[in-house]
């Protein structure tokens, strides 16, 4: 068996012990599902969560996903019934990813003016994201009505007294004054409908928090990415000290034109760059479509999202009291073409 990390005595744990530690009171912390429910199942079982009156449950342990359980994959509905369940029953948290927030303004209307449009625009683009998730719910009405509801119910972030959750980027200064005028973290109504404004604080928040940093590529380029689409904007890191140019900074899976990726950072994008230093507590993201063997990006900062839909891997983290991300305490399951989302798995919804 593989080794996955210590217990709160120093004692190793191996795979195959996962989810027994008995003097263990941590978290689970879960990376994009995006309806890929038969291996969330799958993960949850590895780490000893067992399915009991329709909640998957663990004795001594809870977990927290960080978004992100809509769109994309074949088991939307099923996902996010086991998801919520168990933030219902006390066995979960949640923060709202940005596909739970593209939901929310997709499907809501503004309150004011004529026509009272949508606050997403129901554009090829946006209705090519969500069109999964609407027709798996297309005759289950009432029940996306309630999950739109739930959503509105996540916060944008988790704080403990040893880590923190984000599901993009974690933005000191936004968050404390988001904290203050929302203090449990969750958007209310009005905050909502002032986040689809650019240049508002409330957009500033949603797009920070959900999204991620970002940078406008050069003289006016644009790259296409894998899906087709062309992008004017890269994702880029928020943990390095002191980068030096743009192929330092990007962090997706799409690269950069060569002649970019080594050109210098300019001194107005460097500006713009966000820095979470080593000193902070450590923190944990999905969003970012990563590749590979699960690994901390930094000692305090591990992303989660390692492509499950794409037939990457479903990752958790197991957090106990570290104040350090340890390598081995990640435990994930691979998703492999016509295997495991092309079977079914016995869920209670």
């Amino acid at each position: 068996m593989i080794p996955v990390g210590t217990n709160l005595d120093g004692l190793p744990i191996r795979e195959g012990d996962v989810g027994l530690q008995q003097d263990s009171s941590g978290f689970d912390l879960i990376g994009d599902v995006h309806g890929c429910a038969n291996t969330l199942v799958r993960l949850l079982k590895k780490l000893g969560y067992r399915q009991c009156d329709g909640v998957f449950r663990h004795p001594q342990r809870k977990a927290i996903f960080l978004g992100d359980i809509v769109d994309r994959g074949p088991r939307i509905r099923e996902a996010l019934h086991i998801v919520k369940n168990m933030v219902d029953a006390g066995e979960a948290r949640m923060v709202m990813g940005n596909h739970e927030y593209n939901a929310i303004c997709y499907c809501t209307h503004t309150d004011k003016g004529p026509g009272k449009q949508p606050l997403r625009e129901h554009n090829a683009r946006h209705e090519r994201m969500i069109r999964e998730t609407l027709a798996q719910f297309a005759l289950y009405q009432h029940e996306w009505d309630t999950f739109l509801q739930w959503f509105m119910t996540l916060p944008l972030f988790i704080e403990e007294t040893h880590f923190r959750v984000v599901h993009a980027c974690w933005d000191e200064a936004l968050i404390r004054r988001f904290a203050e005028r929302c203090p449990n973290g969750v958007m209310d109504h009005e905050f909502l409908l002032r986040s689809v404004t650019p240049g508002s604080f409330e957009f500033d928040v949603a797009e920070r928090l959900m999204r991620g940093t970002d940078l406008r590529l050069p003289d006016g380029r644009f790259i296409s990415s894998r899906d087709g689409v062309h992008r004017r904007f890269f994702r880029t890191s928020y943990w390095l000290d002191n980068p030096q140019t743009y192929g330092e900074v990007l962090f997706q899976p799409d690269p950069l034109p060569e002649d970019i990726a080594v050109m210098p950072i300019s001194s107005h994008d460097r500006a713009r760059l966000l820095y979470y230093g080593a000193e902070h507590p450590p923190l944990f993201i999905g969003h970012y479509w990563r590749e590979g063997h699960p690994a901390p990006l930094t000692n305090n900062i591990a992303c989660l999202d390692y492509s499950a839909v794409k037939y990457g891997k479903l990752v958790a983290y197991r957090m106990d009291t570290e104040h350090r991300i340890h390598p081995g305490k990640f435990v994930w399951v691979d998703v492999k073409p016509n295997d495991t989302e092309l079977q079914e798995v016995p869920i209670s919804l």
